[in-house]
């Protein structure tokens, strides 16, 4: 049993929590919510000891077993499969110990390793790290490739495997389906439904959680509040909670006004002096109930896009890949004013090749794109957070998107997403993944787009932000193709579906539960099958493995290229600005000069910027195709 007591805690200034208790039963599977920054993982760091509360005891948690996601994996050779298996300590100890022993010649003490190890299933670690990810969705070579060769996405996605491969009797989870597409997080459900011990997690996502939590533990107004049953159950009693507050501080404001009417009027009249006296007394006493504030800090909507065409974008007999190589062929989609799809696809079958061509990211290999007259796409993929200017506002942001736009229409737009005046006006550097997101969802939105193509939108974004985006969403007059893990969200924006699958894209005639069930009982099936042919024979894996890297060859070379011409512009950009550092450059003398180095770094600024951007766009095409 975890019983925090009396807890108060703070970050800096902002009080998170004060004299605010809970307990949890052992065995407990419970969801913890609230808003952006009220110390969700603050409340984890306490539990962790990373963090001391200024004031309250946490109990219980002395002897128990904790394992936590990390949400930084810094670069590594460890090969991925062994860092996620020395998630188990003790196997990684005893085989450690057990290789120390055998290169020393202390074969006795060697052998009782042995024993200890086959006794704890130590043998198996490799197997099971490699089921863990290839249910996160992991290539089959995933587990001998090292972990500096994956993406910020994909670390945590091993952070996430290395804590389920950890044995525990508490299990912290930090927005476990964040970087997973809906395969991934339908097999995490999966395996939580069946962990025995005691969960905790952060979430936003309400099918995710009505599938894996029995309970809702909710951070507001600095206070724990806890309730039984699911996000759903959750709804319900919470509402019915601040119904229940607002009628109890409405009648208390009514008292609050009669006492002062009263003490107003007699105070000072000796008859009823005692009187006043006492309800003043009374006034004192009570308990001040803070009103219930009901409504999301989250109003936005999509503005009706001033032009349309019909079709808005086309493709026909469309080939999609990188560097030559398909990965989806005789693709044929209309995307007219209205059309609401919603993309299904397993990780790597091509869902985000289908997005890039769709914008005009990726050059079709063959058929045709057809853009209509007035067609105006609005795109949201993660990397959309990393193109943002740390150093610039907000409404800088918005500024530059539409120059003839007033600051306060701007300001006005941008409380919608609840930034306030002075988060609109401030750098994005400090800002949180949430607020990140957020900011970047407001560039789309501003833009008036007629077609939205958004790629995961509802990573980072809390149950408001999310519940004011479906609502945004649903009356949103043009057309929308959305890929999300978040169920609840496609369930209610889409109206049609589509599956990418098997190299092709087809409309899926089934809804999203049929498609649960598939995917389950793929992996279901996958966990049944004898451990020696869950791929492939090894003839067959090795065979397949030379054809994948013949297909990646052109592309990796191309990467290289580029990295060697990035680091030629780099240095011929260094050498040239210490030649600008010198004072005497300056003279008038050597005006013609110095004009001349300001041009040519300029163009090596310009050259080394364009040669970035080719070089994520292929280190992401690179990391496509590994995954498929």
């Amino acid at each position: 049993m975890i019983i925090l007591r009396d807890i108060s805690l703070r970050r800096g200034s902002k009080v998170l929590l004060r004299d605010a208790g809970v307990t949890i039963q052992p065995g407990q599977r419970l969801a913890l919510i609230g808003a952006n920054g009220c110390g969700k993982s603050s409340l984890f760091c306490l539990l962790l000891g990373e963090l001391e509360a200024d004031a309250g005891t946490v109990e219980g948690l002395q002897g128990s077993r904790l394992s936590h996601m990390a949400q930084q994996v810094h670069p590594s050779s460890l090969p991925a499969g062994e860092y996620v298996w020395r998630g188990d300590a003790r196997v990684a100890r005893k085989r450690d110990r057990l290789q120390a022993l055998e290169s020393s010649g202390n074969f006795a003490d060697a052998a009782r390793v042995h024993a200890e190890l086959e006794h704890i299933d130590g043998y198996s670690v490799e197997r099971r790290a490699a089921r863990l990810l290839r249910g996160l969705g992991f290539a089959a070579d995933a587990p001998t490739r090292p972990v500096s060769d994956f993406s910020g996405g994909w670390r945590i996605r091993l952070n996430l495997a290395r804590a389920l491969m950890q044995p525990s009797d508490v299990l912290l989870l930090d927005e476990p389906t964040n970087h997973l597409d809906l395969d991934a997080t339908l097999w995490l459900q999966q395996w939580l439904q069946r962990y025995p011990g005691t969960l905790l997690m952060i979430s936003h996502d309400r099918d995710f959680i009505d599938a894996t939590c029995e309970r809702i533990l909710q951070i507001e107004q600095q206070q724990l509040f806890t309730y039984k049953g699911n996000y759903s159950d959750f709804e319900k009693q919470r509402a019915e909670r601040l119904s229940s507050q607002q009628a109890s501080y409405e009648k208390q404001q009514r008292r609050i006004a009669q006492i002062d009417d009263f003490v107003r009027r007699f105070r000072y009249k000796a008859t009823r002096a005692r009187q006043a006296q006492s309800r003043l007394k009374e006034l004192e006493r009570m308990q001040a109930l803070a009103p219930a504030h009901m409504d999301s800090p989250f109003d936005f909507s999509f503005r009706p896009p001033a032009r349309s065409s019909d079709p808005l974008l086309r493709l026909d007999e469309a080939t999609l890949g990188y560097a030559g190589v398909p990965v989806l062929s005789g693709v044929d989609l209309h995307l007219r004013p209205g059309s609401r799809y919603g993309l299904l696809g397993k990780n790597g079958a091509g869902k985000s090749t289908l997005l890039k061509s769709l914008v005009g990211q990726l050059p079709l290999l063959d058929g045709r794109r057809s853009a209509g007259e007035h067609c105006r796409i609005g795109y949201f993929d993660q990397q959309q957070l990393e193109a943002l200017d740390l150093q610039a506002s907000p409404v800088l942001h918005l500024q530059r998107l539409n120059p003839a736009a007033r600051e306060q229409d701007i300001l006005n737009f941008l409380g919608g997403f609840n930034f306030d005046k002075d988060a609109a006006c401030s750098d994005v550097a400090p800002f949180s993944g949430g607020e990140k997101a957020r900011l970047a969802l407001a560039m789309v939105v501003w833009q008036q787009p007629n077609l939205l193509v958004l790629d995961e939108p509802a990573n980072h974004l809390d149950l408001d932000m999310r519940h004011a985006m479906e609502v945004a969403l649903q009356t949103y007059e043009g057309a929308l193709i959305l890929v999300s893990h978040d169920r609840h969200m496609l369930r209610n924006t889409v109206e049609e579906l589509l599956l990418v699958h098997d190299g092709g894209v087809r409309e899926y005639a089934d809804d999203l539960l049929g498609y649960e069930h598939w995917i389950i009982a793929s992996y279901r099936q996958a966990d049944k099958a004898p451990s020696q042919t869950l791929d492939t024979s090894r003839r067959e894996r090795r065979q397949r493995a030379a054809v994948a890297r013949e297909k990646l060859r052109p592309l990796r070379k191309q990467l290289q290229q580029t990295e060697t011409d990035m680091h030629a512009a780099q240095t011929a950009l260094d050498q040239l600005q210490e030649r600008l550092a010198d004072s005497g450059l300056y003279a008038a003398a050597r005006r013609g000069e110095l004009a001349q180095l300001l041009q040519r770094e300029g163009t090596l600024k310009t050259r080394l910027q364009a040669l970035e951007e080719d070089w994520l766009e292929q280190q992401q095409a690179l990391e496509e195709l590994e995954s498929t």
